[in-house]
């Protein structure tokens, strides 16, 4: 029983944390211009270390009742691309760097061998990929980490995608009996949520890329330790197609800051319209634009449902592939 309420640590404790978070950034000029409000009023960032101490203090508490490797490689996994992220907040690395030192966050994943090659499909039918899938573990951490970093556009947006994305993993986890992802990714869920409040429109809070790679390279780890790849693909639909768009309407791994031409401009009623420039980067967003202007908190809603609605799909799938193994 007392295992079962240390995922609940993280929800407190994520938001009493960006609260801190919020006063102190400011305080030292850490702050950067909200460029969709008008006046571009300065948001805090990074927020990312309210998400990332919340979530490495409860699964360490829950490390010292279970002694599990898979709690270990989470965590590790977690820290390591926190750093690469929080590098990134403080001095700007380029996309590729950037990618290619999230690898790292993969390695726990392989040299603990927290993984199961064997992958389910729908209709009970199973795939055993154990030379190739060490490797498909270094490709898929830094993937998901590049989703939800290029996800993270809106205010409210990454972490209310980051919830909604998760409660299949943990429907997954929960039916599977897998006892430690699922507390892991209650914790994450939890600490998500806690830091919601200061993250959606207006925001207080912005997760940095410190958050945003620490959360994606977390699901793609919860995903690989619970078995569940095919669940959380399924989940992550948007923000893969978004990765996508992106990738390959620029050429490559390019950063926000550093595209020539923007795919959304704000019009002077502070609403978002798609850009009509044909070499403007592709995305999701310049999709649910077409058509017409929408405010940014539209804009957040749609692509959140369309996150709900992929989160149902991903319960479906886990509903057709059957038993674990």
């Amino acid at each position: 029983m007392l295992t079962l309420l240390i995922p609940l640590l993280a929800l407190p404790e994520s938001f009493l944390i960006s609260l801190w978070l919020d006063r102190y950034l400011r305080k030292i000029g850490m702050t950067v211009p909200d460029a969709h409000k008008k006046g571009k009023p300065p948001v805090a960032r990074p927020g990312g270390p309210a998400i990332v101490i919340a979530v490495l203090t409860s699964i360490g508490i829950l490390y010292l009742f279970t002694r599990s490797v898979d709690i270990i490689s989470f965590g590790l996994c977690i820290l390591i691309a926190f750093s690469v992220g929080l590098i990134d907040d403080l001095r700007a690395l380029s996309g590729p760097v950037k990618v290619g030192l999230v690898v790292i966050a993969a390695v726990p994943l392989v040299l603990l061998h927290t993984y199961s090659p064997v992958m389910p499909f729908p209709f009970s039918f199973h795939i055993r990929l154990s030379t190739a899938y060490p490797f498909l573990v270094l490709v898929a951490i830094p993937i998901t980490a590049n989703a939800f970093n290029m996800i993270d556009v809106y205010n409210g947006l990454v972490s209310g995608f980051t919830a909604i994305a998760t409660v299949p993993l943990l429907i997954d986890f929960v039916f599977t009996g897998q006892t430690i992802p699922a507390f892991l990714a209650l914790a994450f869920l939890l600490a998500n949520i806690g830091f919601y409040p200061l993250h959606r429109n207006p925001a207080r809070l912005f997760p940095g890329d410190s958050g945003t790679l620490a959360m994606g390279a977390a699901y793609g780890a919860l995903a690989i330790i619970g078995h569940a790849e095919l669940v959380a693909v399924v989940a992550l639909l948007p923000a893969v197609l978004n990765s996508f768009f992106v990738i390959s309407s620029v050429g490559g791994l390019v950063e926000h800051r550093k595209m020539k031409k923007r795919p959304i401009i704000v019009d002077d009623d502070f609403k978002l319209v798609a850009a009509r420039d044909a070499d403007a980067p592709m995305t999701l967003t310049r999709m649910i634009l077409a058509d017409g202007p929408l405010t940014e908190s539209q804009v957040t809603l749609r692509i959140l449902c369309l996150e709900c609605f992929s989160a149902l799909l991903a319960v479906l799938t886990f509903a057709l592939t059957g038993v674990k193994i």
